[in-house]
């Protein structure tokens, strides 16, 4: 007695049955491919389609930065300049004046200095201008000369020229003498 192990669903089938059979099964698993293609050409596109929006976007993100910042550098000392317009009206004003007394322009030029210094504050730049006997400090003064002095040595004893910052970034160092050791 032969045992079978492999049973096979063909054993007692004709070859025509057989040969439908594997048709019926080829055409099964060929139906299913095809479905699974389509499936998969239809995520395929999808995901064509959001690489290509999302491109589109990346490069419209982009372009708009890039005008951003062109506007900035074009248009960024527009704040300050309207600032300094009071400062020109006034030195205007000033000039106008035919026949001025000294007292009328040392007033005019007070007042024309407090709207410069004023405007300059605003716009986030500062006077260094450092008080006698402060400590040299060569990140914000120049020393033109060290003289001989009644104070410690390294501070400053005079300034010659204010110095300016703006926003934490130097402009132009303060001018300085200062005391000899």
């Amino acid at each position: 007695m032969t045992e079978n192990n492999n049973p096979n669903p063909f054993n007692d089938a004709s070859p025509e049955e057989v040969e439908t059979a594997m048709a019926a099964n080829a055409s099964d698993e060929l139906e299913r491919l095809k479905a699974e293609l389509e499936e998969l050409k239809a995520k395929s596109s999808e995901l064509a389609d959001q690489y290509l929006r999302a491109k589109a976007e990346a490069e419209n993100v982009r372009r708009r930065s890039e005008e951003d910042v062109a506007k900035a550098r074009k248009f960024g000392i527009e704040g300050f300049a309207e600032s300094l317009l009071p400062v020109i009206d006034s030195l205007d004003a000033a000039l106008a004046i035919q026949n001025a007394t000294p007292e009328q322009l040392r007033e005019g030029s007070d007042a024309t200095l407090r709207q410069l210094t004023s405007a300059l504050e605003r716009n986030k730049v500062l006077a260094i201008n450092p008080a006698a006997g402060e400590k040299f400090d060569p990140h914000y003064h120049q020393a033109i000369s060290m003289v001989p002095a009644e104070q410690p040595a390294n501070t400053v004893v005079n300034v010659l020229q204010k110095g300016y910052v703006i926003a934490d970034r130097i402009l132009r160092p303060a001018l300085v003498t200062v005391a000899q050791g």
